[in-house]
């Protein structure tokens, strides 16, 4: 498969060096690079790139500007560079503008950690480039007969690359009177988690909350793992609540195997697992545990994925999972709910 063309977007002549000169090492192609907004979108006009790291704090037309200016239209993959302690209510706007995903760049340009930086953006621009089709024939475009369907008590959402969108569209989808608690854990980089929940929180009926020490999971509530913090659920007297822990120490923190984990113990037979787009495998560990217990699980079909990995990796793990397309998952869970 070609090399990614990527178009690297920073205000800081220093950035655009280092993180071109980064991504160059790991075999991708850097067609250019732009100062500001405005050459921003020219060059993605002229050079159509597949992948854009774009700054989010920028002179004149800044990140936010480039993402408004191409809603609406065929355009590539974005990848906001930003720092969290100074742009995580814009990060969080530039995810729900379409953004895929999110990278933290310290406030001070040292060259060692924006080294570092572009370590861990090769791997997101790697994981973000178009990739080459997936078989779409396991898709369910229509809903799943009444009669197969659990009921859930308790909806568990893990997500990655392409994550905060998807949410978006989904917590948007689902109904105020949802009767079951809803918790997700998204992988995004520490700072960016409680901006992002009150977005989500302002576009979708339902409450949409960061979680906290201790805190109750509710029919029509929505709690989001706190980045950086496991989400595990527990039962106090007779109530679902979420606790937050570093540990064990996973490639991801907080994990979706985590919540998995806890959440088919709380509610076993109950629990219905959705997985959505992201890269890698975590929420198989957990997935199996959902089986296990007798839940359900729910994946992502590859035709609306951003990255087919993790919903790939529950799918075919032979737990029972079903797959639907992302505009039409809303409308399983809402049935696997209401089912009884």
């Amino acid at each position: 498969m070609a090399a990614p063309r990527v178009l690297v977007v920073d205000d800081s002549a220093f950035a655009r060096t280092v993180l071109s000169r980064v991504l160059r090492a790991a075999g991708i192609d850097v067609i250019g690079t732009a100062r500001d907004g405005d050459d921003a979108l020219a060059q993605i006009a002229e050079h159509d790139p597949d992948v854009v790291t774009l700054d989010l704090t920028m002179p004149g037309r800044d990140g936010l500007d480039v993402l408004r200016a191409l809603e609406g239209k065929p355009r590539p993959r974005m990848i906001v560079v930003s720092v969290s302690t100074i742009d995580s209510v814009p990060g969080a706007e530039a995810l729900s503008l379409g953004a895929i995903d999110i990278v933290s760049k310290p406030s001070a340009l040292a060259t060692d950690r924006l080294y570092e930086l572009g370590n861990e953006l090769v791997q997101k621009v790697l994981a973000a480039a178009p990739a080459e089709a997936v078989p779409t024939s396991d898709a369910i475009e229509a809903p799943l007969p009444v009669g197969v369907v659990r009921h859930a008590d308790l909806v568990l959402i893990g997500t990655s690359t392409g994550g905060p969108q998807a949410l978006t569209r989904l917590l948007a989808a689902l109904p105020a009177d949802l009767a079951a608690p809803v918790a997700v854990v998204l992988h995004i980089p520490v700072g960016y988690t409680e901006a992002l929940a009150r977005r989500l929180d302002q576009s979708s009926p339902l409450e949409v909350v960061e979680a906290s020490q201790g805190i109750e999971l509710r029919p029509g509530r929505v709690v989001l793992a706190r980045a950086g913090q496991h989400l595990k659920l527990a039962r106090r007297n007779g109530t679902i609540v979420g606790h937050l822990d570093a540990m064990p120490v996973r490639p991801h923190t907080p994990a979706v195997d985590e919540l998995f984990l806890s959440g088919a113990e709380v509610a076993g037979p109950g629990t219905l697992g959705v997985v959505l787009t992201g890269m890698g495998d975590d929420g198989l560990l957990g997935a199996r545990a959902i089986h296990a217990a007798g839940g359900s699980l729910l994946t992502e079909s590859p035709g609306s994925c951003v990255v087919y990995g993790m919903p790939r990796c529950v799918y075919e793990a032979n737990l029972g999972a079903r797959s639907a397309p992302l505009e039409t998952i809303h409308r399983e869970i809402i049935r696997h709910v209401s089912a009884r």
